[in-house]
């Protein structure tokens, strides 16, 4: 094929003219003998490098291509000349981060703490800081049946893990799928677990009797299996069939799955039993589960005594404010901190408390080949759980001033000593239920996580504000319930952490603007939503 010819002519195309013959390798060597002799500096006495670019220019300038290859020599001669040389970069540049992504809040406190103090301000932000709920009408669907349940299709066990709160979950749960399946429901064992170290049974937590009383006409609870059945299986647990469900499994799978089994066995188990239930199920079974936990769960007498107490007090030392009070559920143990692997102001000595933490409770989770900590970025994304401090800083914020009675709700905080002394300095009548007691009251819980964590549930289910700081089963219980309590309407706060982590990041934030800043992450999540008329199932902890 030939090339056309881009002169004009008189229309007709002509054929290029054929190529030049090959030179002769004499006569090529001919020519690079006087290329060498015309140039001052001959290529035989450079090195090696610079004989190849010499060569790779030549060839370039021979074909007229350098314009074409001009930008890509410059810009590698500029790289190679930059790795030859080093560079002193700015400080503004290599300490470039995220910002909210470095614990300072102690910093901001520093800051603002003589302004917070002259703050004089008398406004009510407890009553403030909410509208009023406007009409509507609530009522949940959790009527009972009335009659007499059809013959069991057997009875099913469930072992419940994890803490109070987890395995509230699980009871909830097994009352559900024991009612579709028409089963008995065996009352459920508590798993010990490693991290809580809590020996108690279902009896020492709720009232069993109320519990099955409750339940009596939806679904059939009992205490123990007939002996006739537990010969089948040589009166061992450990014989009868365990079903290893998936979490979130659908109620369809135990239709399917578990029911065949169950009619032919008379009698299963499923352990673990956590969160083996989808969020999404019909009306009926969650009918069943709001039943289980709004009614049928009720604290065992000891704990309901206990907690009513503290409620009491707390209303004697909120009479500044008309009896009401704030509750508060701080997440800032040791595992807590631990898990988040976030990184706070406690220097050597707290990255090694951590360190320790994990391995004891995950051993190895940590620290797998490959596994990298990034404990700026989970702040950046809210996932550090809020310390004491930014507890006080965020409330005070919002206007909550000296007089405000705070009731906190939290297992061991870790490190206390030093974290505490600024939230009591905001807060001088903040109380927990080791100080609302007498150490005699408390002995026979103390040693009992769930146990204490049933009394702080209580005291902060009749609190006036709830404050979330973390997440997680207990604050997921608390909401629902105390919409259920309170006829659809509570009053949470449940902050913006990603919003908040940029805020406390900021030392030099006036006092003027950090109040409208804390208002901002904080009053457009208040949950204070009012339930409209109808027939809804409330049932928050299962819905996030």
């Amino acid at each position: 094929m030939h090339a056309k010819n881009r002169l004009p002519s008189s229309g007709h195309n002509t054929p290029s003219p054929p190529a030049s013959p090959l030179r002769s390798p004499r006569f090529r060597h001919s020519r690079a003998g006087k290329s060498a002799g015309r140039f001052p500096f001959a290529v035989s006495n450079r090195s090696v490098a610079q004989r190849v670019a010499w060569i790779v220019l030549s060839v370039l300038l021979r074909r007229q291509g350098v314009f074409l290859f001009a930008p890509l020599l410059y810009i590698s001669g500029m790289l190679f000349y930059m790795g030859t040389e080093s560079f002193d970069v700015p400080d503004v540049i290599k300490v470039r981060r995220t910002p909210g992504s470095v614990y300072r809040s102690p910093e901001l406190y520093a800051k603002l703490r003589h302004e917070m103090e002259a703050d004089n301000s008398t406004s009510d932000a407890i009553s403030s800081v909410w509208k009023h709920a406007k009409g509507g009408d609530w009522r949940p669907c959790i009527n009972k049946f009335s009659g007499g349940l059809p013959e069991s299709n057997g009875y099913i066990y469930v072992e419940a893990n994890g803490g109070l709160n987890q395995q509230r979950t699980s009871i909830c749960n097994a009352v559900a799928v024991a009612g579709y399946l028409n089963a008995t429901l065996v009352i459920p064992s508590f798993h010990f677990h490693s991290i809580w170290r809590d020996p108690s049974k279902f009896s020492d937590i709720y009232d069993e009797e109320f519990f099955v009383k409750t339940l009596e006409n939806d679904v059939r609870v009992v205490e123990s299996v007939p002996g006739y059945l537990m010969e089948r299986f040589d009166h061992n647990l450990t014989n009868v069939f365990n079903f290893r469900i998936k979490a979130y499994s659908p109620i369809q799978y135990y239709k399917d799955t578990v029911l065949p089994r169950l009619l032919e066995e008379k009698f299963i188990r499923i352990s673990p039993f956590a969160n083996r239930l989808s969020f999404d199920a019909p009306r009926d079974v969650q009918r069943l589960r709001c039943l289980a936990n709004y009614e049928a769960l009720r604290f065992s007498k000891p704990l309901l005594t206990m907690g009513e107490t503290l409620v009491s007090r707390m209303k004697e030392r909120s009479a500044n404010n008309g009896g009401k009070y704030i509750s508060v559920h701080l997440r800032f143990e040791e595992d807590m901190v631990a898990f988040s692997c976030c990184v706070y102001d406690g220097g050597a000595r707290e990255r090694e408390d951590m360190e320790a933490a994990r391995e004891r409770g995950w051993k190895g989770k940590f620290t797998k080949p490959g596994r990298v900590l990034q404990p700026g970025a989970n702040r950046v994304n809210g996932k550090c759980p809020l310390t004491p401090l930014e507890v006080g800083l965020m409330l005070r914020g919002m206007g909550f001033d000296k007089s405000t009675s705070i009731f906190l709700a939290s297992g061991k905080i870790y490190d206390s000593e030093r974290h505490m002394v600024p939230l009591v300095e905001m807060f001088p009548l903040l109380q927990t239920k080791e100080m609302l007691t007498s150490a005699e009251e408390l002995a026979p819980f103390k040693n009992y996580s769930s146990r204490m964590a049933a009394i702080d549930y209580t005291v902060c289910l009749h609190s006036e504000v709830f404050v979330t700081t973390q997440g997680g089963n207990f604050p997921h219980f608390l909401l629902g319930h105390r919409r259920y309590l309170f006829n659809g309407h509570s009053k949470t706060i449940k902050p913006d952490k990603r919003k908040l982590a940029v805020y406390f990041d900021n030392p030099k934030i006036g006092y003027d603007s950090y109040i409208s800043y804390i208002t901002y992450a904080v009053l457009n999540k208040l949950d204070c939503k009012y339930v409209q008329p109808g027939c809804l199932v409330m049932l928050l902890v299962f819905v996030q």
